[in-house]
């Protein structure tokens, strides 16, 4: 029975290795036989580069584009993205009143600076923490430590597209993503908020993203495969990609209030995060799954980072909990985007069940073949560290069945 507090799904923009827009994705998804790699650059890393942008297309001003982080730029295009595939890009009261809770790194270091002290370091300097201090005040460029604010991804989207409503930031991978969506959906449901914009932003392209990884040995090194192969590749399993999702949320009374296009509705959001053993993850997974509803879903949209450990519970969890059920790595195909994963397999999800379609399987090793299109998917995120959410969306009610 619809209510008229339900969160649907109203607003959709991408932005990957895969392309630009919503239409652009579920075609490479529909079509899929390889992924758009780069395996140059950062050898023996493979990354997801980002698709070519013309950045004015989102971002008019030259000025707010040079001021900006690649993450930041990616992340401010996908919200106009979004804004647009709502139809409020244009619209100042809509934009005006409009939430916005973003999930955010901690921006980008500068690598020319990092690299100077390590080899000052290395000559022999005397007292190291003076070293780092003179270096940081006379090379570090001063916008760069504002540039380091995870929130600044939410002030760029306000300044350029005028989402001037409440405004919150997660910091945190995976589990910054899951509990930006999550706040938002609750606040929609509690009546708190009519409509909000909620995503997040990833840059894989820059040597110190890959170090942080590379420093908890969670980078794969062998030549690519999909994300639920590399469990005995050489390294940690993890292939990177840059790229953004953000979501337009409304709910059911407000979409249908200004005859907005309904991608899906949002169902139960539920979250946890505790140690990484594997019993005690796999125990999390089934009680998410129990608050969910999980076990109704026809298909299930997966976040896996490829991580070894981690993939490999939640292989066991849905080989174990629902083999009846197929299941889509989205990994695969765009890469570990961190921050904006969860609002990416959450925009798939929804375009398929739109679409009355049928995602199909990117790694027929794992992944099998659906019969029927989909009503019911549950999106399934397990970080690559320690958080994990379940997502259940559902076909719009009037949809064609």
């Amino acid at each position: 029975m619809q209510n008229p507090n339900d969160v649907v799904i109203t607003g959709i923009g991408l932005l990957s290795s895969l392309g630009e827009g919503a239409d652009a994705h579920w075609e490479a998804f529909s079509g899929f036989t390889k992924p758009v790699i780069d395996t140059d650059r950062f050898a023996p890393y493979t990354v997801h580069p980002l698709t070519e942008v013309d950045w004015s297309q989102q971002i008019a001003k030259r000025g707010d584009q040079r001021q900006m982080e690649a993450w930041q730029r990616t992340g401010t295009y996908a919200a106009g993205l979004a804004l647009a595939d709502a139809g409020m890009k244009d619209d100042a009261a809509l934009c005006g009143s409009m939430d916005m809770i973003v999930s955010a790194g901690g921006g980008e270091r500068d690598a020319d600076v990092d690299t100077m002290i390590l080899s000052r370091a290395d000559e022999g300097a005397a007292d190291l923490e003076l070293l780092v201090n003179e270096t940081l005040t006379t090379e570090l460029r001063p916008t760069l430590f504002l540039a380091q604010l995870s929130n600044l991804l939410a002030g760029n989207i306000s300044i350029v597209h005028k989402v001037t409503g409440s405004s919150r930031t997660f910091m945190g991978e995976e589990g910054a993503s899951i509990a930006a969506l999550q706040t938002a959906a609750a606040r929609i449901r509690a009546g708190q908020s009519t409509h909000a914009l909620v995503g997040g932003a990833y840059n894989s392209e820059h040597p110190d993203m890959l170090l942080g990884y590379e420093l908890g040995q969670h980078l794969h090194r062998d030549p690519w495969s999909p994300v639920w192969q590399r469990g005995s590749a050489e390294g940690g399993g993890i292939v990177t990609g840059s790229g953004s999702a953000f979501l337009v949320l409304e709910s059911r009374a407000h979409a249908e209030a200004r005859n907005a296009r309904i991608y899906a509705s949002l169902g139960v959001v539920a979250a946890d995060q505790a140690g990484t053993e594997s019993a005690g993850t796999i125990a999390r997974l089934n009680r998410l799954a129990d608050e969910t509803g999980l076990a109704e879903a026809d298909m299930i949209v997966s976040a896996a980072s490829g991580g070894d450990a981690r993939t490999a519970d939640e292989r066991q969890f849905l080989t174990e909990a629902f083999p009846q059920i197929p299941v889509r790595g989205i990994v695969t195909a765009t890469g570990h985007l961190r921050e904006a994963l969860v609002s990416f397999a959450v925009a798939v999800a929804a375009l398929s069940l739109y679409r009355n379609q049928i995602l199909p399987a990117l790694d027929p090793t794992f992944e099998s073949e659906a019969a029927d299109a989909p009503r019911k998917i549950g999106v399934v995120a397990l970080g690559f560290a320690n958080s994990e959410g379940i997502a259940m969306l559902s076909a719009n009610e009037g949809d064609k069945a």
